[in-house]
């Protein structure tokens, strides 16, 4: 009798659990279905540590709106100067890989450059609005040189490397012409990968991108003069947008990502879901057994400066 009176506390805080769980990731329970419009977040840097915009939580938002058969389209608001190279390509991979089945349109705030610019990319369609900054189509990379602060105070740095370039732009020595070219070449390589991105995405000539790629930033105005923006309008003018390449009728629900408190409180809850799951088994296998006894788990960036 314990044991069904254990298991149905259970299903009941189980029940409480997933119904917070759903709040908390801005998603109210599936009780009724209906065309549904999802909205990603790519704000502040990206790529680039701590409080950064990463690759993987905005991968998985994108698969499960993509695995959602109510989600008609996303609108992804963009207010970023970019970052790492490999995040913001793997965020625009994603995005386009969503674009093969969802619309997928692009709202850009005050900043969308380099990286910013490059995950819109992957976008059907972009707006922006008049003075938001965007482009900077280029590649930049810094290295400092602290030599000259260790020999004022006497600290010499020994290296040994295998490879004549596996130092190259080391701080603690000069750079020298081969360092220089060596890098040289990675960046123009990595520019030449961004402007092709920017001449697929926005179905322009490379010839026409590489007249702008410079590194220059544009104002929104600006970029639909130059055929990387739409049209001009805010966050509402997108979803009114994706709308009506989705063909939605009637007034679609939007669906926001978790902000920084939500995922916290998922956090709790999932750990403290998991935590009553064990003692209450716990629980019933000490109940049962009491029963039986007792009856028998350096970089290269897209960045605006």
């Amino acid at each position: 009798m314990v044991v069904f009176i254990f298991g149905g506390l259970f299903l009941i805080f189980f029940a409480f659990l997933w119904l917070a769980y759903g709040a908390v990731r801005g998603e109210s329970p599936r009780l009724a279905s209906g065309p549904r419009i999802g909205v990603v977040d790519v704000k502040g840097p990206i790529g680039m540590g701590r409080g950064s915009v990463e690759s993987e939580p905005v991968l998985k938002l994108l698969k499960r709106y993509g695995d959602d058969s109510d989600m008609k389209a996303v609108v992804v608001r963009i207010d970023s100067p970019g970052g790492a190279v490999g995040t913001s390509q793997e965020i625009l991979d994603g995005l386009r890989r969503l674009a093969e089945d969802k619309v997928v349109v692009c709202a850009m705030g005050n900043l969308a450059a380099s990286g910013g610019l490059l995950v819109a990319m992957g976008c059907d369609r972009i707006v922006a609005q008049p003075g938001t900054l965007t482009g900077s189509i280029g590649v930049i990379s810094t290295f400092p040189n602290v030599n000259g602060l260790l020999k004022k105070m006497d600290v010499q740095m020994n290296t040994v490397t295998a490879g004549k370039l596996k130092d190259a732009g080391s701080p603690f020595r000069e750079f020298s012409d081969a360092d220089r070219s060596y890098w040289q070449e990675l960046a123009n390589r990595i520019h030449r990968q961004f402007i092709q991105a920017v001449a697929e995405g926005r179905d322009l000539p490379v010839e026409q991108v590489e007249k702008f790629a410079d590194g220059r930033v544009f104002t929104g105005e600006q970029a639909v003069e130059l055929g990387l923006v739409d049209e001009l309008g805010g966050f509402q003018d997108a979803v009114d947008l994706a709308k009506e390449l989705a063909e939605i009728r009637g007034e679609p629900r939007l669906v926001f990502p978790p902000d920084e408190r939500s995922r916290f409180l998922e956090e709790l809850l999932g750990g403290l879901a998991q935590k009553v799951a064990q003692a209450v088994a716990e629980a019933v296998r000490t109940e049962i057994h009491r029963q039986s006894t007792s009856a028998d788990g350096p970089g290269v960036y897209f960045l605006a400066q």
